[in-house]
């Protein structure tokens, strides 16, 4: 099996550039199913519109992982029950689901998602203790988790702790592509982030003189979704025959 996961997609202009890089990828990597972080997709890089997650759903991306922004657009309520979209299971609202199995040629794929709680704005319980039970207790093939983190140290420290019981954790959140993509001692695929699909110059998708003005005034002035040069981050995963994951870089 053959997993391509993409970055956070930041804004609708990050979701309209992965849409039309999504068949250059298909022909390239040839995944079996695609995963994309689209918690940023929606205004203001919040959450996700219905007619977003129809754009993606229609282009070839076959389920979403969310993270800390998942609710902040109120459609959402709406549609997510139906949804190919998995939630973070510790985010404390009872909305949506924390992890789902899918079938792909008679095997069954175990996508998780769920919450760091150290640097987040959030109060968060700990998953690491409802991960491992979902793991040891459901019936699959393969599993793949989505961590969306703020520090490094809780994503490694998750991977390891999981290692040899999940095939995959992914980490999301911080935007930044991490050069750490590895196979772990018992056999876990792991990369700290896998970074953001979104403006290239800007700082994690946001207008970088906002931000600047942020770091020496103080909070006076709403996030921008930056403009200018594109990029897309990703990895394909290998989980048969061979155990792989390869980093993924794509700018204008």
């Amino acid at each position: 099996m053959r997993i391509l996961f993409i970055g956070d997609i930041y804004g609708q202009k990050a979701l309209d550039y992965l849409v039309e890089k999504v068949p250059f990828l298909k022909s390239e990597y040839k995944p079996n199913l695609i995963i994309a972080n689209a918690e940023n997709s929606g205004p203001n890089g919040r959450s996700i519109t219905h007619a977003q997650y129809k754009q993606l759903m229609k282009s070839g991306i076959n389920y979403l992982t969310m993270g800390n922004h998942t609710f902040k657009h109120h459609e959402l309520e709406t549609f997510i029950k139906d949804a190919n979209i998995i939630k973070p299971l510790n985010d404390g609202i009872n909305l949506g689901v924390g992890y789902k199995i899918v079938n792909y040629n008679d095997k069954k794929l175990l996508i998780i998602n769920a919450l760091g709680t150290v640097g987040m704005a959030e109060n968060y319980e700990s998953a690491f203790l409802k991960i491992k039970e979902i793991l040891t207790t459901q019936k699959y093939d393969y599993s793949l988790l989505d961590f969306h983190a703020e520090m490094t140290s809780e994503k490694i420290a998750l991977a390891y702790y999981l290692d040899g019981l999940v095939d995959v954790v992914i980490g999301t959140h911080t935007h930044v592509q991490t050069n750490d993509a590895r196979k772990l001692p018992q056999g876990t695929l792991y990369i700290t982030d896998v970074g953001m699909t979104g403006a290239l110059h800007g700082v994690i998708g946001v207008d970088a003189k906002i931000i600047i003005d942020r770091f020496i005034n103080g909070y006076t002035v709403p996030n921008k979704i930056a403009e200018g040069k594109n990029q897309l981050n990703a990895v394909i995963i290998e989980l048969s025959p061979k155990r792989l994951i390869q980093t993924i870089h794509i700018e204008d």
